[in-house]
């Protein structure tokens, strides 16, 4: 069984940066077997929406939104277990709260951690 951790929020002014580690815990090889990582975030009244996604084990393929491209990165540390997300030039409208989770191959995504919450004013 695998969970995923998240940490990193807080408040910031538009314009900012923060960064976000997601980090991955349980039984050894299920977090060895983890396909990939995805971040997602929810704003108040709104639905979860995707973020960004990598590629577990080698950390290659990252995939952005339309809404952060160019703005934030994403990465991994495989001795951390610990992915992370970069987010600059920061807008009131990154204002969420983000979670990760893990994904198999096919899909499926498991592990939600708890949230961290971002607030950027303006």
């Amino acid at each position: 069984q695998v969970q995923m951790t998240e940490s990193g929020g807080g408040s910031v002014q538009a314009g900012g940066s923060l960064r976000l580690s997601c980090t991955a815990s349980g039984d050894i090889r299920g977090i060895l077997g983890i396909y990939a990582a995805d971040w997602f975030r929810q704003a108040p009244g709104k639905e979860r929406e995707f973020v960004a996604s990598i590629a577990w084990a080698r950390g290659i393929n990252p995939n952005y939104s339309d809404s952060v491209k160019g703005r934030f990165t994403i990465s991994r540390d495989n001795a951390k277990n610990t992915m992370y997300l970069q987010m600059n030039s920061l807008e009131p409208e990154d204002t969420a709260v983000y979670f990760c989770a893990a994904r198999k191959n096919r899909g499926e995504r498991y592990g939600w951690g708890q949230g961290t919450q971002v607030t950027v004013s303006s």
